[in-house]
């Protein structure tokens, strides 16, 4: 009893420290408009990420994080905000929304000091674009391995193309 109580615990206290280290920046997307507009936004870019309270906005924590807009509307994400071990590379979509204005969804796995999956991270980003910089606002939501939401989080950042 003792042993499982303290797993709980254990990961209870590893998910919270995980949403607070761990807020990858934004996805930019693909414009149908044409290739000239689509190519301002692939790339690699270096964002620095600002965890917020949802209620506040005050600041919590700030690190930076790359992300790559990939053709064909997929991205991936690395952040300094969690060790590598702590957190996978995220893994997500993105798409236009409207003028300079841009949504993504990325997925990474989550896992304990002793590197045990423990559950997700799902971040969904409302971007900006303007030339070679990018805004944006983000929640996050932290799963336990059975898929339930156990952890709700806020980010802003901005970001520069790499």
């Amino acid at each position: 009893m003792i042993k499982q109580s303290s797993a709980r615990i254990g990961l209870a206290s590893t998910a919270m420290l995980v949403f607070f280290v761990v807020l990858p920046s934004p996805a930019a997307a693909q414009n149908p408009a044409g290739p000239a507009s689509v190519g301002k936004l692939e790339g690699t870019w270096v964002t620095q990420v600002t965890v917020r309270d949802c209620q506040t906005g005050s600041p919590l924590r700030t690190f930076l994080a790359l992300n790559t807009f990939n053709e064909g509307q997929t991205m991936i994400d690395t952040t300094t905000g969690a060790s590598a071990s702590a957190r996978a590379p995220g893994l997500g979509k993105w798409e236009k929304t409207g003028p300079q204005t841009y949504s993504a969804t990325t997925l990474a796995f989550l896992f304990s000091p002793v590197g045990t999956w423990i559950g997700a991270q799902k971040l969904t980003h409302v971007i900006q674009a303007s030339g070679g910089e990018i805004t944006f606002t983000s929640t996050v939501e932290i799963s336990n391995t059975a898929g339930n939401v156990t952890v709700n989080g806020c980010a802003t950042a901005v970001g520069q193309k790499l």
